[in-house]
Order: C-alpha cells, then structure tokens, then sequence
C-alpha cells in the first residue's frame, strides 16, 4: 500500500502486517489421502455391512448391525470403558517391562558374542511357546507368592510381557550389530571405550530397529494381555474388557460383545498409531525412513 507525503514529497510504502493462518490450512493435515482413504474405506465396509444385515434379516445373535453395536456401545458405556482402563494398565505395565528388559538384554548381547549364543535360543523358545499354554501356570505360580487380588494383576503382566519381549529384543540386537563397520574401526582408532562405542554409535543406529520393535510390541501387549484374561477369567471389579467379551459371548449378547471387540481393536490401533508418531518424531530429521522428499 502506498501514500502520498506532502511534507517530503516522497511515496512512503506500508506493508501490510502478516495475516493469521487460514483455518483451512489448521486443517489440512487431516484432509490429506494418508488420512482420508482408510477414513473412507471403513465407512464403506460399515455401510455394506449395515445393508447385507437388513437385506438378510440377519438375527443380531448371530451377527449385529454396526449401528445396533454403536448403541449398545452408548449404552454399556459405563461398564464396558472400565475394563477396557484395566486392560489398558495391564498392557502399559507389560509394555514398559519389555521395552526396559528387551534394550538391556540385548545390550548385554552386543557385548559378548558367547552370551548371545547361549541364551538367545532360550528367548526365541520363550517366544515360540503358546501363552495360552503357560498362563495358567504363571498365575498359578504367582498365587504362591503373592497372595490377594494383586496376584492376579502380576500374572497378567507376566503373560503379556512374555508376548511383547521378544520383538524388541530381536530388533534391537539387529540394530545394534548393524553399526557401519568403517565407523567401529574409526572408534577403535581413537582408542574409545565400549561404552563410548555403544552409546555414540551402536545406540544410534539401531534406533530404527528398536522403534520398529515398538510399534510390533505395543499391539502384541494389548493381545498378551487380553488373552491372559480369557485364560484368568477374573471377575469383579477388577475385570478386564475381556471378561466382559466371555460374559457377552456366554450369555448370548452378541451386540455387546462385539462393542467390547470394537473397543478393544480401536485400543490396539491407538497404541500403533502413537508410537508410529513417537518414531516419526525421533527419526524425521535423520533418518531415511522418515524424511520427507519433495519427489
């Protein structure tokens, strides 16, 4: 914008000041195809699904329409969501304990090549043994030790560790060993400790294995724990939403049943997601997974 000075005589320019963000823009992120397409997708299986019921004349005690499941969801609210909090601790707990003893094991791995040969093999076979088999066992076992309702709780953080452990450790000690070469000879050079090695160099580079490892671990703690609940069978106050998928299935209330499903699976989901995120913010600027490229 331009005006006129008539003391001076001489065009004095003003710029006009910067202009608040369009809201459009605020939301441009989530109208982007990454987000809109399985947005999209899933509400055209809903929609098929609402319509092959009615034209069916499906009973709902054999399969539930998704709008009578989002009722009974509304309805049930306030005892299903309770559950699914306990669910969500127990899964937490697990989760943290894997992340905590996976990276450590595995950097006692890197260090001695004799270490990892003699026990990597008896954590593959922890992996590799149904859960459903041995959790009976475990709370059976922890009752000796623990007694009251906080066994209970214990076990279940057990079975569902054992489910979530493997996959980290597994990714990180790939990471670990895959630290370029030239660059451990270049710290050799330089005299550096294996401490120094491994914290300016291996942890570095396995950072992408061992959030790989994470994003696996989460949805596998959510299903460790939800399947050491089917096998506990625990009621009360302090059952978990898988209870409530037993109590549902047993009592013919299929609806609410597959609320708890649909809790459950969106649960799972939101624990990928967030720890799809957590990695992408740890990487982006490195890392060529997560970079972004204007091609």
């Amino acid at each position: 914008m331009k005006t006129f000075d008539r003391s001076s005589n001489q065009t004095v320019s003003f710029s006009a000041g910067k202009q608040s963000a369009s809201p459009v823009s605020a939301w441009k992120p989530w109208l982007s195809p990454d987000v809109l397409a399985p947005i999209i997708v899933g509400l055209l299986v809903l929609i098929g699904w609402e319509v092959a019921v009615r034209l069916t004349n499906t009973p709902p005690y054999i399969l539930p329409g998704p709008l009578l499941v989002l009722q009974t969801l509304i309805r049930d609210w306030g005892d299903l969501f309770p559950s699914l909090l306990i669910t969500l601790q127990i899964t937490i707990v697990a989760f943290i304990a894997a992340v905590v003893s996976g990276l450590l094991i595995a950097i006692v791995f890197t260090q001695s090549k004799w270490i990892e040969r003699s026990f990597f093999p008896y954590a593959v076979i922890l992996q590799t043994t149904p859960i459903v088999a041995i959790a009976p066992l475990i709370i059976l076992w922890v009752r000796q030790f623990v007694p009251g309702e906080q066994s209970t709780f214990i076990s279940l953080v057990i079975c569902a560790w054992i489910v979530a452990f493997f996959p980290i450790l597994s990714n990180t000690t790939l990471g670990l060993h895959s630290a370029d070469h030239n660059l451990i000879n270049l710290f050799q050079l330089y005299q550096a400790s294996r401490w120094q090695t491994l914290l300016y160099l291996r942890l570095p580079s396995a950072l992408p294995y061992f959030l790989g490892g994470l994003r696996i671990s989460g949805g596998l703690a959510l299903i460790g724990a939800v399947v050491a609940e089917f096998v506990a069978g625990t009621g009360g106050t302090r059952s978990g939403i898988a209870y409530q998928i037993l109590i549902s299935s047993f009592n013919l209330q299929i609806p609410r049943m597959f609320a708890a499903l649909f809790m459950t699976t969106l649960l799972g989901v939101m624990i990928f997601v967030a720890l799809t995120v957590f990695s992408d913010l740890l990487l982006r600027h490195w890392h060529e997974s997560a970079i972004k490229r204007e091609n």
